[in-house]
């Protein structure tokens, strides 16, 4: 069975959570009915390398505790992957909210809730919507897979961002 290597690219802001999501493996093997799959997922800060990489998928993180992270997917984020990659336009992208554990209903800029994250990854057109705390380990499992099955069904000759489809968790 022939293995496909899918490279995953995590952008968001400063701080976002990326680098403690990825305290786990950075790369793995998963087999399934459909064939043997490599993950790589590469978080850089550097734009200089990541606009070298040609990743099969982007996953766009932001932090549940701070709004402007999240203005910061479509201000920022979704912005420069349209400019940055040539196929953008199939690309598949995955929303990401890290920090899940510091949601708070007392947060002076107003709470983010799942439905908000949601919606602004139909916005963007994203292949899917995910949470998870990396700290607290909570649907951090749940996470990697539905990262790891969109990346199957998506990282093919028709690409992504087709139906816009989401999943809130």
């Amino acid at each position: 069975m022939e293995e496909h290597t899918v490279t995953i690219l995590l952008l968001g802001d400063e701080g976002c959570g990326k680098s403690t999501f990825l305290s786990s493996p950075f790369v793995f093997d998963i087999r399934t009915r459909k064939g043997q799959y490599r993950f790589e997922f590469y978080d850089t800060s550097s734009p200089e390398n990541w606009r070298l990489l040609r990743p099969d998928l982007v996953i766009i993180c932001y932090d549940i505790s701070q709004r402007l992270s999240l203005i910061n997917l479509q201000r920022v984020w979704i912005k420069e992957v349209r400019s940055t990659f040539p196929t953008s336009d199939t690309l598949p992208v995955v929303v990401l909210g890290l920090k899940r554990d510091l949601r708070s209903e007392d947060d002076p800029n107003g709470i983010i809730y799942p439905q908000e994250g949601y919606r602004v990854a139909q916005e963007m057109r994203a292949d899917k919507y995910i949470e998870c705390s990396a700290v607290s380990g909570e649907l951090m499992i749940e996470a990697f897979d539905d990262i790891c099955s969109t990346a199957i069904k998506t990282t093919t000759a028709a690409g992504g961002q087709s139906e816009g489809s989401c999943t809130v968790m």
